[in-house]
């Protein structure tokens, strides 16, 4: 009996070093989270990190943001720092960069950027321009954020990419994140930034959920602006977008891999500063290139990009010309049929993979 007690006894003990040993050998957790819960993650704990950070735009506050990415966050920080302010965005902006030159560090949210028109002095003429024209003295830690570029049944004024518009701006440095990493830490690192910074988010990604490594969930984590991300490895062809376009791309990407063409993704992230060393780098290694936004096609970031290329040493690499998947270069249409056929879709950018590789 005490030898079968002992046996016992021993094997309890086998068993629990074999599940000591698993337990530490187990992958770091990673959990879902929306884009939405992860750009509000990012401001709650910036807000608490820092008290001179606030938000400020329509509906933000009791409302809990058009969108519901400010959700919570009035009940938790109070009038003082989330505040619902009138439809104006040339006032509240204008007070905003104010703040910011004043020491302290505004979220300012356009309910849509298409709204940012109506603020393009202030975010211009007064935040891009003041720490050049204050030989440095004078910084504005300012962050614009809200949706951009088309939805569903939005139509013409609600609907343009902005992302060309102000990439073009120096003195501005312009995000557009794509995964719920790229939100939290992106928008960390902003909110940090001593520079103005244009957030651009997209509707349609909000409600979104991607997975989140260990490391992504810390307090501490940024993502540096000017640094693109690799999200698919390829061989054949380099696709590279922005937003909610690394999805078409991913998914354009899938269906020719059961062709046999490995399509290497680049997720920009950032569009001022732009990454073009990791472009350059893929293009050398597929020697073809195809760029994939929802903007318009003139003067674009995909013509940034074929110009970077050209004038840069990836330009010998190349076997075939650059082509770029655009919006159509119209104002968009209402009727859901001529807005799918003003955007880029899967098909298109199949279709021009195909074309850049002669297939």
């Amino acid at each position: 009996m005490a030898s079968l007690r002992c046996a016992l006894r021993a094997g309890r003990n086998a068993v629990t070093v074999v599940v000591r040993r698993e337990f530490h050998r187990s992958a770091p957790a990673s959990v879902q989270v929306t884009v939405r819960d992860a750009l509000n993650q990012a401001m709650d704990e910036e807000l608490e990190r820092d008290e001179r950070v606030f938000l400020l735009g329509e509906e933000v506050a009791q409302y809990d943001g058009a969108y519901k990415v400010s959700r919570g966050l009035w009940k938790k920080y109070g009038d003082q720092r989330i505040i619902d302010t009138p439809i104006t965005e040339m006032g509240f902006t204008g007070i905003a960069v104010g703040a910011a030159m004043a020491g302290l560090r505004p979220i300012c949210e356009f309910m849509t950027f298409n709204f940012s028109m109506q603020a393009i002095d202030q975010v211009i003429n007064s935040a891009a321009k003041t720490n050049y024209m204050s030989a440095g003295l004078q910084s504005v830690p300012i962050v614009f954020r809200g949706p951009n570029g088309a939805s569903a049944g939005v139509a013409a004024q609600h609907s343009q990419c902005f992302a060309a518009w102000y990439g073009h701006c120096p003195g501005l440095k312009v995000v557009s994140p794509w995964s719920a990493e790229d939100a939290r830490g992106l928008l960390k690192a902003a909110i940090r930034d001593d520079n103005p910074v244009v957030f651009l988010e997209n509707e349609l990604m909000y409600g979104v959920p991607f997975e989140m490594s260990e490391e992504s969930q810390s307090k501490d984590f940024t993502i540096p602006f000017g640094k693109a991300k690799i999200e698919r490895q390829g061989s054949h062809v380099t696709l590279v977008a922005h937003s909610r376009y690394v999805s078409h791309c991913l998914d354009a990407a899938a269906v020719l891999a059961k062709e046999g063409v490995e399509c290497e993704v680049v997720n920009l992230r950032s569009i001022r500063p732009l990454d073009v060393e990791c472009i350059e780098a893929s293009v050398m290694k597929t020697n073809h290139l195809v760029t994939v936004e929802g903007g318009w096609p003139q003067f674009g970031v995909g013509a940034e990009i074929c110009a970077r290329i050209m004038e840069g040493p990836a330009f010998n690499y190349l076997d075939a010309p650059v082509t770029r998947v655009t919006g159509v270069d119209i104002p968009m249409p209402y009727a859901k049929i001529l807005e799918d056929n003003s955007l880029p879709q899967i098909k298109d950018i199949i279709f021009s993979i195909k074309k850049t590789l002669n297939i």
